[in-house]
């Protein structure tokens, strides 16, 4: 018994009866402010244009908001729970009294039933937000002056440096996870066509420049490759779509292609067709599929990713939605006390959930957040050049009999090769068995129950 006289569980049902009544509360406002006309607010130009969700209201429509500094207690995570709502919630409307704020938790699924609760949140964390022009560069300054002081500046990317490519992420709201809890298909396109954003050379120009000291990446579209990062300075956690290596050979034998090697690959079935060269076994891919463990030295180079995150002062992280990231502790010296962890700086639309562990979260596309970083650095950002990709340098050509082993489309880089796409133009549509876009991706697909 505790001193007030009740129990731990009866502390806990009247908690979760608390947070019930909030709710409701919350959604009681939330209906009758639909009914009220709104105030008429003078028109802001925002930088870029961030579609919101269905049934989710546009962030300028709850005005910006400063980026909360500091955190929760030492050696734990807000939890939905931890949320507060105050004046200042009430007065900028019922979404974000209902948590709508960059830096909290995602709120509310606590003390509903595990259906909405799960809807609630999950239309919470989807939900996108910009910063306004002038917030963002405030910010994009904030920022300059980190990568200059910063004595080693790593970056995490995500999926989303890529979207510029016309790669879709995971987690946005055209997502592949999105559209299959949605029960949508989802038709790969060719990902050869897609080349390095300006984000990739943007990175690759700070490397250049010794700003940034490792690059360590969730993305399997090889752009940071492409972009001519340096091998020793990438860790590609989750594998490289042109990389195909024998592990007969001691050490692994890599074989870079200049086509996606995952065409006959999925999740747990790895062979890619082709064999060695040196010693006839077959060779496999480099991907890492969602429940697989990665084991492979290289691409994944998972012990220079955890020695630059323990000499990191400074974190970047670049349109990752940090659900699976956060799951990795190497990367986030969590041993160390808070006072000599790395500064956390990040880059998303979304909500994430080390939100509130960063010391600045910029809510903008990253090309625009680049773009104004290079801007503010004074560096100029090198063009893509197809001619100087270094992928053609690197790979390894197919032997005699091995020109069917594949359907893929190649790189190509001759005097024939096509003008370059229009970067807003879609990549092809056609779908794309297999590989680690394709039926890799069906492990997300919920089976219907058999009654």
């Amino acid at each position: 018994m505790a001193a007030g006289g009740l129990s731990r569980s009866e502390r806990k049902a009247a908690e979760r009866v608390r947070r019930l009544r909030e709710e409701q509360q919350r959604e009681r406002l939330r209906q009758v402010c639909h009914l009220l006309p709104r105030p008429a607010s003078p028109p802001r130009v925002a930088l870029t244009t961030c579609p919101a969700p269905a049934g989710v209201a546009h962030p300028e429509e709850g005005g910006g908001r400063a980026q909360r500094r500091g955190g929760p207690a030492p050696g734990r995570e807000r939890g939905p729970g931890d949320r507060v709502a105050g004046p200042e919630q009430a007065a900028r409307g019922p979404e974000a009294a209902a948590g709508g704020g960059e830096s909290r938790a995602a709120p509310g699924s606590a003390g509903l039933s595990p259906g909405r609760g799960r809807g609630l949140r999950a239309v919470w964390v989807s939900r996108q937000v910009c910063d306004d022009p002038e917030e963002l560069r405030r910010k994009v300054r904030e920022l300059a002056g980190a990568v200059r002081n910063a004595k080693y500046l790593v970056v995490y990317t995500g999926a989303g440096i890529s979207t510029a490519a016309s790669i879709p992420d995971y987690r946005g709201p055209n997502g592949v996870w999105t559209l299959l809890q949605k029960g949508r298909s989802v038709s790969a396109a060719d990902l050869s066509e897609a080349e390095p954003t300006l984000t990739h050379m943007s990175i690759a120009r700070l490397h250049e420049q010794k700003l940034v000291q490792h690059v360590v990446s969730q993305n399997c579209d090889g752009l940071h490759l492409r972009s001519g990062l340096p091998r020793s300075a990438i860790s590609e956690l989750h594998g490289n779509m042109y990389i195909e290596v024998c592990t007969a050979c001691t050490p692994n034998r890599e074989y870079v292609r200049v086509f996606d090697v995952t065409e006959r690959t999925a999740l747990h079935r790895h062979q890619t067709g082709r064999v060695c060269h040196k010693c006839g076994a077959q060779l496999r891919d480099t991907i890492v599929h969602f429940g697989e463990r990665g084991t492979l030295g290289q691409p994944l180079n998972w012990e220079a990713a955890t020695q630059a995150a323990s000499k990191a002062d400074t974190i970047l992280c670049l349109g990752s939605s940090l659900k699976v990231l956060k799951k990795y502790p190497r990367l986030w010296c969590m041993t160390k006390p808070p006072s000599r962890r790395p500064k956390l700086y990040i880059v998303n639309l979304q909500w994430t959930p080390k939100d509130d562990w960063a010391a600045l979260k910029l809510h903008g596309r990253c090309d625009d957040v680049m773009q104004l970083l290079m801007d503010e650095l004074g560096l100029e950002i090198p063009p893509y050049s197809r001619w100087q990709d270094p992928i053609f340098s690197l790979a390894t050509p197919l032997r005699a009999g091995e020109e069917g082993s594949h359907s893929r489309k190649s790189l190509c880089r001759s005097q024939e090769e096509p003008p370059p796409r229009d970067r807003d133009a879609p990549l092809s549509s056609a779908p794309i068995l297999g590989g680690w876009f394709g039926r890799g991706c069906s492990k997300r697909r919920k089976r219907k129950k058999v009654t």
